[in-house]
């Protein structure tokens, strides 16, 4: 169990959080929610002891193991990737030092013989016989091969080092389990891995994120931060949702009534107080209007944008055709002689763990990289907008937001490109904002406008939720599913893959593809899918 306890935390005059007493239980896995700024990663820092709060105290089940996400991902590039799992479990790790050093010593005296074997005993209890063999499981389920679990981990990509971390934070069975955004950048098979692994786990979990379906697959409550307050809700992420809505209908419902009997009682008040027959009913009104008061019904500090891709004219039977796109980056076959069409209702999601591949192949598509050999050609009634995974070149200048987003509008007026900012929530003077000084949600929602002013009726967007809060995932999730063009995309974001696409093209680790007209659940579940990765897998083996 971990409590907070009259928690406040304030920088100067401002309070993030004020008089909170919240209490997480054993058993229970809480999704830890709030609008952007709202405090969800600082309240995870001030359970896990790594910010004090400025009133209140953090208790703990005393004896309990408290474990956390680390987001340091150049902190252990010096231990091995194994090692660096097992630190996980601290005790565990010193105790497997310390008896490595007493057995390495030349001069082994008795009094190191009795400390080895009060190691030794210890180590058996806390089962540190299968220490590896449950680090190295726990890596191969993330999808780290085991080819380099006795490597460096400053020799890894950044990619695998969150999969490293994560595992370290899960490693051991600790008794509270602190999560921040565990999902960034893990792909979806890894996703689904860690899913399973808490809804199997049988202690404490807080955890922060973004992705919608991983919060009603694994939450058993939801702690909702607003207005520096934390309320607990039972159920997962989608029960929250109705429940929040219906609370603040109900309230609403009772204020009118409430309203309506305050207009009955003046009224009477009003025309018989001056009526000597009437002045007793009149004074009893008077009371009990007295007695009548509105509930305080705080609008929530969670804004949604609006997003709604309009194209500029309807798109023809013939989109796009591809045939024998290869590409070698550096040696590696990132794609591999594909070929696919695409039809006039397509919105295709491209899946698996290849994300490299991914993003070439959009690349390609958009026309900012060339294959190596093979072709595409989109058809005459298309118009295309490109939302990359990495926006760093577009952003590296000097230009407000106003008067780049101008360039992409065909109606050169500030008014009116201010009204597509308004949508993506920039308000008042947030449009002078200069481009390079943009948070990285500011920046996707900036790219997100030019998409709507832009138009166009095919629509390309890598990882497009990374960095955008729940409130604007949701906003965009709407965008597409109501888009009426064609979409390719890729999106760790289950709930999005799953509402939005109707094909789904899965890019294999040896740059081929497998394209499957499904939605994503059903590819998931599907025989073929579960086959042609076996048979992959098998011809990887037989190649080594």
């Amino acid at each position: 169990m971990i409590q907070a306890s009259n928690i406040a935390l304030r920088f100067g005059k401002k309070a993030l959080f004020e008089d909170v007493n919240v209490k997480f239980t054993e058993g229970n896995c809480y999704g830890l929610i709030g609008a952007n700024g709202a405090g969800k990663s600082t309240f995870l820092k001030i359970l896990s002891g790594a910010i004090e709060p400025t009133n209140g105290e953090v208790i703990i089940t005393p004896g309990q193991r408290l474990s956390v996400l680390e987001q340091d991902h150049f902190k252990y590039d010096d231990c091995t990737v194994l090692d660096t799992v097992i630190m996980g479990n601290k005790k565990l790790y010193d105790i497997m030092k310390e008896k490595d050093a007493i057995y390495m010593k030349e001069d082994f005296s008795d009094e190191d013989g009795v400390r080895a074997a009060e190691l030794e005993a210890e180590f058996a209890e806390m089962d540190g016989w299968n220490a590896e063999s449950d680090a190295a499981t726990m890596l191969n389920g993330l999808g780290i091969d085991t080819s380099i679990h006795y490597s460096l981990m400053g020799d890894l990509t950044g990619a695998e080092k969150v999969k490293v971390l994560l595992a370290r934070a899960l490693f051991g069975n600790p008794d509270i389990l602190l999560l921040d955004e565990p999902t960034n950048h893990l792909d979806l098979d890894a996703i689904a891995w860690l899913e399973e692994f808490l809804i199997n786990f049988e202690n404490t979990v807080i955890v922060v994120s973004h992705d919608r379906y991983f919060l009603n697959k694994v939450c058993t409550q939801i702690a909702d931060i607003d207005y520096g307050k934390i309320q607990l809700f039972a159920g997962n992420y989608d029960f929250w949702y109705e429940s929040s809505q219906l609370i603040i209908k109900q309230r609403k419902e009772a204020n009118k009534k409430k309203e309506e009997q305050i207009k009955e009682l003046q009224d009477f008040i009003q025309r018989f107080s001056a009526n000597a027959s009437k002045s007793k009913q009149a004074t009893s009104r008077k009371r009990a209007l007295e007695k009548i008061e509105l509930d305080d019904i705080k609008p929530s500090s969670r804004k949604y944008p609006y997003i709604d891709f309009r194209p500029n004219r309807d798109i023809g039977n013939e989109v796009l055709t591809v045939e024998g796109l290869s590409k070698t980056i550096d040696g590696e076959k990132i794609l591999d002689n594909i070929s696919f069409t695409l039809n006039h209702d397509d919105k295709v999601a491209f899946v698996g763990a290849n994300e490299a591949a991914k993003t070439v192949l959009f690349q390609i598509l958009a026309g900012e990289m060339e294959p190596d050999e093979g072709e595409y050609k989109w058809g005459v009634t298309t118009s295309q907008s490109y939302f990359p995974k990495d926006n760093t070149k577009i952003f590296d200048n000097d230009l407000i937001i106003v008067d780049w987003l101008t360039q992409f509008s065909e109606i050169k007026d500030a008014t009116y490109v201010r009204g597509f900012l308004g949508r993506m929530l920039f308000a008042g003077e947030d449009g002078v904002k200069k481009m390079k000084v943009l948070s990285g949600g500011e920046k996707v929602r900036v790219l997100l406008s030019r998409m709507m002013i832009e138009g166009s009726n095919v629509l390309i967007l890598d990882e497009p939720t990374d960095h955008l809060d729940m409130e604007s995932i949701t906003a965009l999730n709407n965008g597409l599913i109501k888009f009426p063009g064609v979409l390719l995309f890729s999106s760790r974001d289950h709930q999005i893959v799953e509402t939005t696409a109707n094909r789904i093209i899965e890019i294999l680790p040896n740059g081929t593809i497998v394209d499957k007209m499904s939605t994503y659940d059903e590819y998931l579940e599907s025989d073929e899918m579960a086959r042609k990765r076996t048979v992959y897998d098998v011809k990887s083996d037989d190649e080594d």
